[in-house]
């Protein structure tokens, strides 16, 4: 009798032995992507990896997909959104799988990461003149689609010309929209002005 409770004891020890300590109870775990699960308490995000260690602690600026009619941030090339917004404006940036910030918030819009590469609207600023009396430059605003790689670095414009925005609140109620999308490695879709698909390909 004391052999099998013995025995018992050790098969109890050795069919826990691989488990490690538990995580945190979530509401949600997402489906992995990148080798990321994105996992919710609340309404913060934070990341597991495939090895199931919570390695991205919870937020709350996160950039979330719609997926069969769930919403959850991801990881695409080793990349994921994030966004911050200033003065009433949004802004878009980018973090890496250990949550170090690779890109600030700084573009107006931006996609995740697709064959290396990510479109975003990159804000120019300009000087265009002085306010004399209150000594103070006037500045103007304008955007560009842009074609970035995973360090941020601009590899293609992919508008000819800016769009100018004034950068207010009032006036920027919405995120604005980009009308280009990676479809290869190599190639670019663009809607045009007549609202149909157009094929770029990049040098």
């Amino acid at each position: 009798m004391k052999k099998f409770g013995l025995l018992f004891v050790l098969a109890a020890m050795i069919s826990t032995a691989g488990w490690s300590q538990e995580l945190a109870e979530f509401d949600y775990i997402a489906p992995f992507n990148d080798g990321m699960a994105a996992v919710k308490i609340g309404e913060q995000w934070g990341f597991i990896n495939d090895e199931g260690q919570q390695v991205i602690d919870l937020r709350d600026d996160l950039v979330l997909i719609n997926y069969k009619s769930k919403s959850y941030p991801i990881f695409s090339d080793g990349r994921c959104l994030i966004t911050e917004v200033r003065d009433g404006i949004k802004y878009f940036g980018y973090i890496d799988k250990s949550g170090k910030v690779i890109n600030e918030p700084a573009y107006l819009n931006a996609t995740h990461y697709k064959n290396g590469y990510a479109i975003v609207l990159e804000l120019i600023k300009r000087e265009v003149g002085r306010n004399k009396m209150l000594k103070k430059p006037l500045v103007s605003y304008d955007y560009f689609e842009a074609l970035i790689d995973p360090e941020g670095k601009v590899v293609h414009y992919l508008t000819d010309e800016s769009v100018h925005i004034t950068l207010d609140k009032d006036f920027l109620t919405e995120v604005p929209k980009i009308t280009s999308k990676v479809i290869s490695e190599n190639v670019i879709a663009q809607l045009n002005a007549n609202k149909k698909w157009i094929i770029k390909k990049l040098e």
